[in-house]
């Protein structure tokens, strides 16, 4: 039970990376808030685990900061905050994105740890402890061509929580991340253009262990940087990837 008597709030809980971590979480005792923006999918994770629900659009600071009053009111504190929920753009030539298609992507995965660090920085630096969790991706680290501006977005919660870290730790704080490789997530489709034998085997030639990972290797690796075992790692971003960064 490494996460006995913690608390967390995972965004993008209500599917994919975030059951897998929400769920690995639950099962080391923590006190969990999923945090989606499909109400349903939220509410059906929460009832399985035995967790909080609390729809959450993580681009939108009305909506974060009411999403950090719930989790006060739920709890009491807020320890751990898993920063998960991210989206992508379709495959495409860098210079054809639509504006409305990169303003969103940069929204999502990089606005939404702004939004919210600025709501539960001061809680945790009042309690002198806590830890954030960034879930980037390998596309920061290594690129794949026609995920520009989704690789690029990656890049950015890379660097962000590096800076993050060395902000924070004289305050106790932890600031992490966790970069996976495609998985068989909702998102995959999207990654790939086009979800058929091909493409899957072109995507899984590049990972030498030869698997695409899955919710519950984010949820182990995910569990260990937020607990206390891991006191002394902060500004790592963790590749769970299956060797394709090397």
């Amino acid at each position: 039970m490494r996460l006995k008597g913690k608390t967390a709030i995972i965004t993008g809980a209500g599917s994919g990376f975030g059951t897998g971590i929400a769920a690995k979480f639950v099962a080391e005792g923590a006190q969990v808030m999923v945090a989606d923006i499909n109400g349903d999918a939220a509410e059906q994770v929460a009832r399985d685990l035995g967790a909080v629900a609390q729809i959450a659009d993580v681009s939108n600071g009305d909506s974060v900061k009411a999403m950090i009053k719930a989790a006060q009111e739920a709890f009491g504190q807020i320890d751990i905050v898993v920063n998960n929920a991210g989206i992508t753009h379709m495959p495409g030539p860098l210079d054809k994105i639509s504006e409305e298609d990169f303003d969103r992507v940069l929204a999502v995965n990089a606005k939404s740890v702004y939004l919210m660090a600025r709501e539960v920085v001061p809680l945790m630096k009042a309690a002198k402890s806590g830890v954030i969790l960034n879930v980037a991706s390998t596309a920061g680290v290594s690129p794949r061509p026609n995920l520009n501006w989704y690789n690029a977005s990656k890049g950015w919660m890379i660097t962000a929580t590096r800076t993050m870290a060395v902000e924070l730790a004289p305050f106790g704080i932890r600031v992490n991340a966790i970069n996976p490789v495609a998985g068989e997530t909702p998102l995959l489709k999207t990654f790939m253009g086009e979800d058929t034998p091909e493409m899957r085997a072109k995507f899984l030639s590049t990972i030498p262990m030869g698997r695409f990972s899955t919710p519950e290797d984010m949820g182990n690796a995910a569990a260990f940087l937020c607990s206390d075992e891991a006191s002394m790692i902060t500004g790592v971003a963790m590749e769970v990837d299956g060797g394709r960064c090397i």
